[in-house]
């Protein structure tokens, strides 16, 4: 693979996983170039760099990263400022934590909604699910102006993107999620949020 001084992320303009990783390097102020990778098609250079040929993929010079976990941790340390992790390990590894639930808990029911070989009862469930677990946990966000932290962190970066997509996917929060909601109108209006929308996900809303 040539060399490239400039850093590319091949990206899904509708996928939250994508989203995820361009909004982490908004909130960097990365200077990266963004490809958009239909589904379905994929680009030469991506399957030269990446065996899977998935996105998001991030290509810095020689190296080339493909799980949106090691992205955002590897962006993490290349880029330290603004930091997206607290400084001691113990806050970290709660940080952590808290991503992983995120991804367990409410990335697997999006990608089930978003799946086009899920069945519609299997949407449907996955919808209320989703709705559910979200209002349940909104008075936690009445209490620091981001999701258990007074920084905004790599928590807050996997759960917008997931926030932003709600009414693509057929999920409106009943009034009782107002910590939410207000946590969400602040949030989107951040200029690195709106600096990470695809034209796509701006369509969304």
């Amino acid at each position: 693979m040539a060399a490239t001084n400039r850093m590319v992320c091949y990206s899904d303009p509708a996928d939250h996983y994508s989203h995820r990783v361009r909004y982490v390097l908004a909130e960097k102020g990365v200077s990266v170039e963004i490809v958009d990778v239909e589904p379905g098609f994929c680009p030469d250079k991506l399957s030269e760099v990446n065996p899977y040929a998935s996105v998001p993929t991030l290509v810095d010079r020689d190296l080339a990263l493909y799980e949106p976990g090691v992205i955002t941790e590897y962006l993490e340390e290349r880029y330290p400022h603004p930091p997206l992790l607290p400084v001691y390990p113990v806050a970290r590894a709660n940080t952590r934590l808290l991503v992983h639930r995120i991804q367990r808990d409410w990335c697997a029911l999006v990608d089930i909604v978003t799946d086009r070989k899920s069945t519609e009862k299997a949407r449907e469930q996955a919808r209320k699910e989703l709705r559910e677990s979200l209002t349940g946990v909104s008075p936690i966000f009445a209490e620091k102006a981001y999701f258990m932290s007074d920084e905004i962190s790599l928590v807050d970066c996997c759960l917008l993107p997931i926030l932003w997509r709600l009414p693509a996917l057929g999920i409106e929060l009943p009034p009782a999620a107002k910590p939410l909601l207000d946590y969400m109108e602040v949030n989107f209006a951040r200029e690195a949020f709106q600096a990470s929308l695809s034209s796509v996900e701006r369509n969304m809303r």
